[in-house]
């Protein structure tokens, strides 16, 4: 339960099923944190039931998997749900082979992003392609975070279409629509007056995360804007790396690192910008591009994943061809220049996408597939 957006969104999930509908709440979860920080040290989880078990770990390990499977079986065994719920790549396969050997009567796998990509060797984008296929036989439904998730998945063999549907990852949206208010206090910690245009990028300091072309794409939107500001929000191991390089190109006093913040500050952060831009190479549907929008933010974004079911050219933001270094510095230069549309595009994005993203929407929608397997369940007529 890192600080990240599949766990911010399981959270959500679990506590309203809890406090909305009564529901009796099991959170199974591994003991490690990492740089990112720790949802549940912040004490968001309340009085949830949380299962921590022992030998659930990230990283695939042949003897703590083995016993990871055997707390998992104990735990449900202890719990006997009528649904079990899965999330990441590790716990997906493991918390369903296990459910599926147990018999609950509903298991249920969210896809937030695909363990496989082009980015990978051959050889270890296969076997996580067939880890994949073998854990879907082992569910009744699998739960997309985006059209471009399910695509993916059905393309790759994973499953057939009929057995995903789409639910967008929620969030609680109120503060948000309240960015604003921030906007001041955190525009002077980093030094910048009201004639600063300010880009964002939330994201880790890691790799495939497009921070490098970022800083290559801005040399050009400096030179034509040159009152532009960008703010890197995340920390990571490339932190060192990537200021050598924005000092190299003299783009020092344009670029400011956040460092790591906790998920609430991250709408202040956001309160700060006048757009946002996801350069990502993979990504499900990033959670900072509904964020930015429900903030009135415009966003850039490269054309991967998900992105397209909320970013829409010309209406709320730009998308540009991953690696494209020229589209997104003219993106972004028309963004910087104008205001009036960044305001426009900001509208038009909030009120489109923020009923979509409620926590209580996604919960609602959720459930409501839970009792319908559970009704299929029950009368035989579930399709595997």
């Amino acid at each position: 339960m890192i600080i990240g957006g599949a766990q911010e969104n399981t959270l959500l999930n679990c506590l309203d099923l809890m406090r909305d509908y009564g529901d009796d709440v099991l959170l199974i979860t591994g003991p490690e944190v990492g740089p990112e920080g720790d949802l549940l040290s912040e004490g968001r989880a309340g009085d949830l039931r949380i299962a921590k078990l022992d030998h659930l770990l990230r990283a695939i390990n042949p003897i703590h998997d083995i016993k990871a499977r055997s707390e998992l079986r104990q735990t449900i065994r202890e719990f006997g749900p009528d649904v079990v719920h899965t999330h990441s790549a590790k716990g997906g396969i493991l918390g369903r082979a296990v459910a599926w050997g147990e018999d609950v009567p509903v298991v249920v796998h969210s896809v937030h992003g695909a363990p496989f990509h082009p980015y990978q060797s051959a050889i270890t984008r296969s076997i996580y392609r067939n880890c994949e296929r073998w854990a879907a036989k082992r569910c009744h439904h699998l739960i997309s975070v985006a059209d471009a998730m399910t695509d993916l998945m059905v393309n790759a063999g994973v499953a057939p279409r009929e057995k995903f549907t789409t639910i967008y990852s929620g969030m609680d949206v109120e503060p948000f629509l309240n960015a604003e208010q921030h906007r001041q206090r955190i525009r002077n910690r980093f030094g910048w007056n009201d004639n600063h245009v300010v880009i964002g990028k939330i994201a880790r300091l890691f790799h495939l995360k497009g921070h490098d072309d970022l800083i290559s794409a801005a040399v050009d939107v400096v030179r034509r804007v040159p009152e532009v500001r960008f703010l890197l929000v995340g920390d990571g191991i490339l932190r060192e790396t990537l200021t050598a390089r924005m000092e190299s190109l003299g783009l020092g006093e344009h670029f400011r690192f956040s460092g790591l913040v906790p998920p609430s500050e991250v709408p202040a952060m956001i309160g700060a910008m006048d757009a946002l831009v996801h350069t990502s190479y993979r990504e499900g549907l990033a959670r900072a591009l509904p964020q930015a929008l429900i903030a009135g933010r415009p966003v850039v974004s490269y054309d991967i994943d998900g992105a397209r079911e909320v970013v829409v050219s010309d209406e709320t933001g730009y998308l540009v061809p991953a690696g494209n270094l020229g589209q997104l510095a003219d993106a972004l230069s028309k963004l910087a220049s104008d205001s009036s549309l960044r305001q426009r595009m900001g509208r038009t994005g909030q009120s489109r996408y923020t009923e979509r993203f409620r926590h209580q929407t996604m919960t609602q929608q959720i459930r409501d597939l839970y009792v319908k397997l559970s009704d299929l369940s029950g009368s035989g007529k579930i399709q595997l």
